[in-house]
């Protein structure tokens, strides 16, 4: 499986305090809780964040009231960028699954940021390439893998499977309708995989989390 990543410079706290240094007081330290709402949607866009540590959720609510998950963001990424390109109003909602830290850069000091330092630039630049190669090999997925692929692949990508960066053997639990959405297929299907996944030994529950063996990535490379 060849999952689009960018190899982090060193490590989180590094980029962090490069980060940091490049936008100087238009950035500060936030810590959320696990389901905190970060920002929702319909609010004002004038701030960009950046993960230090945890993982956010992004996710849409129509006018109907119902609520789809677009994608779950990991430490190292940048989110909530839309203002960069003019956009008044948030168009998703960012939701911490577990505790995070994060950087809070105001739009005004990215923007003056990014056109001053070739660091901040050059890492941005290439995490938002990143993101949209990740979202492209998404919808090739829903067009062609099978429902069994494309869970394994979400299961995989949490756990940081095919990145530079070692993998995770627990992550989060995150529910049936979350993953469903994600997989782009429904939550009874999800519950059926789960439970053929955790029979076949590609993964186990415990109290740290959901265990990802390596062994889910033969799903991905049998078909």
């Amino acid at each position: 499986m060849k999952t689009p990543s960018i190899k982090p410079d060193n490590d989180s706290v590094h980029s962090s305090s490069r980060i940091l240094t490049a936008i100087g007081s238009g950035a500060t330290v936030l810590t959320c809780e696990k389901g905190q709402s970060i920002f929702a949607q319909g609010e004002a866009d004038t701030a960009v964040f950046y993960i230090q540590e945890g993982r956010v959720r992004l996710s849409v609510t129509s006018k109907l009231g119902k609520e789809a998950t677009l994608c779950v963001m990991n430490r190292g990424e940048f989110f909530g960028v839309g203002g960069l390109a003019g956009q008044p109003l948030r168009m998703k909602s960012a939701t911490a699954t577990v505790d995070c830290k994060l950087l809070r850069i105001a739009k005004e000091a990215m923007m003056l940021a990014l056109h001053r330092d070739r660091f901040l630039t050059d890492f941005f630049v290439k995490r938002l390439f990143a993101r949209n190669m990740r979202y492209h090999e998404a919808l090739v997925d829903q067009l062609f893998e099978p429902s069994d692929v494309r869970l394994a692949k979400v299961l995989l990508l949490h756990a940081h499977f095919g990145e530079h960066t070692a993998p995770e053997t627990f992550v989060p639990n995150l529910s049936q309708l979350t993953l469903a959405n994600m997989a782009g297929t429904s939550p009874v299907r999800v519950c059926s995989l789960m439970k053929r996944f955790k029979r076949l030994g590609f993964l186990a529950y415990s109290k740290r989390g959901l265990q990802i063996r390596a062994s889910l990535l033969n799903v991905v490379l049998q078909n």
